[in-house]
């Protein structure tokens, strides 16, 4: 058996000195990489780059994917005016509902910014227009968007 003083060599439980820092550091950079990763999906959402968060998607990423505001891939497309993205949230599953850290629901941002098409996306299905801090109804009367309301239904 070696005594593991050869530096390659592995010692008699089978470990290869310097393996472990070799294995944090790889962690580290996986780490780092999905951070990347998950920012540039933000990014899309954000951007309306469909083709590219569909891709994503398609391949396993979570549309569940939440940022450290509690900014949902949903938020981020209905607060920026991205039909097709929310679109295909929804249709994957998306909560059209879910609020981020605040309190603020997909619809409420897409009232806020004046979205008509993604917000009757959200109603379509199922949003509520009284839930969230604001709700989307009172965003509606706060900013003027009244024209909106119209669109909640009864």
């Amino acid at each position: 058996m070696s005594t593991g003083n050869d530096g390659g060599t592995p010692q008699e439980d089978g470990v290869v000195p310097g393996t472990g820092a070799q294995d944090a550091a790889q962690s580290d950079a996986g780490a780092a990489a999905a951070i990347a990763l998950a920012h540039a999906l933000f990014d899309a959402a954000r951007q309306g780059d469909t083709a590219t968060l569909v891709r994503y998607l398609d391949a396993g990423v979570p549309f569940t994917l939440t940022n450290t505001a509690g900014d949902s891939l949903l938020m981020l497309a209905a607060y920026n005016g991205h039909p097709a993205i929310v679109r295909d949230l929804l249709a994957r599953g998306a909560d059209a509902d879910q609020a981020n850290d605040r309190g603020q629901t997909p619809l409420a941002g897409a009232v806020f910014k004046g979205h008509t098409e993604v917000v009757r996306l959200l109603v379509d299905a199922g949003a509520d227009p009284d839930v969230g801090t604001p709700s989307a109804r009172a965003a509606a009367e706060m900013f003027g968007r009244t024209d909106l309301t119209g669109l909640f239904g009864g």
